[in-house]
């Protein structure tokens, strides 16, 4: 008998641990929300757009702006408790969002986007890209016209964005950190070529010349990355 309630005793104490150990690693998976956003790797040094864009300013645009927004909606993701599941969704609901979730949720995407929509040594677009332009707005210059004009018109921060939609490529601007994915924008459609018009995108080594900011960032489109986003 002593024999028996001794391995009871010790069979109910193991269940026990067991269950404990059990709850706080149920209750952290439940905690874990189920969208975090990432930063991605830079596609090139810091250097590697230069002149156009300065290394400095690369450097704190990567590692402070770019980064906090990153920690600001994650943060945000887990006191709001926001359970989408991937980045199209909490665009697609953005005007259900905290301003902190979707500011910086919006701050994320942009920024891993126009990272890859830039590379050293970038030029005029060719082929299918080219084709697009030219039968949506008559000529490369006549788009570089319009999308800059997109760009210097914003006031104060934004973007502005190249954009299809439904198969018609549109040029317009967005506030803040806005994008074309969120259901509260007034642009709408799936973003092919964008620019930051930030200050802090530019003000290193432009100061207030947005106008030389935009002239010379032409230098630095990656058009492949835009023929592969138009597909």
């Amino acid at each position: 008998m002593k024999s028996m309630s001794r391995r009871k005793f010790v069979k109910s104490s193991l269940q026990a641990t067991a269950a404990a150990v059990a709850v706080p690693f149920l209750a952290n998976a439940a905690a874990t929300p189920a969208l975090q956003f990432a930063q991605v790797a830079l596609p090139y040094p810091y250097a590697a757009l230069e002149p156009s864009i300065d290394a400095m300013t690369m450097e704190i645009h990567y590692t402070k702006h770019h980064a906090a927004y990153v920690k600001n909606v994650n943060d945000a993701i887990t006191a709001d408790k926001i359970s989408f599941e991937s980045e199209k969704d909490f665009f697609a609901n953005a005007s259900k969002l905290s301003l902190k979730a979707k500011n910086n949720g919006g701050g994320v995407w942009n920024h891993n986007f126009f990272w890859e929509v830039m590379k050293p040594g970038g030029g005029a677009p060719a082929g299918k890209v080219a084709e697009a332009i030219n039968g949506a707005f008559g000529s490369f210059d006549k788009f570089k016209e319009e999308f800059s004009k997109a760009a210097l018109g914003r006031f104060g921060s934004g973007w502005a964005w190249l954009v299809n939609d439904g198969g018609k490529l549109k040029i317009g601007s967005t506030p803040n950190q806005d994008n074309p994915l969120m259901d509260s924008s007034e642009l709408k459609g799936t973003p092919l070529l964008a620019l930051d018009v930030w200050e802090h995108a530019y003000y290193l080594k432009y100061q207030n010349k947005r106008n030389e900011y935009i002239a010379n960032w032409w230098n630095v489109v990656n058009w492949d990355a835009v023929a592969k986003r138009l597909g």
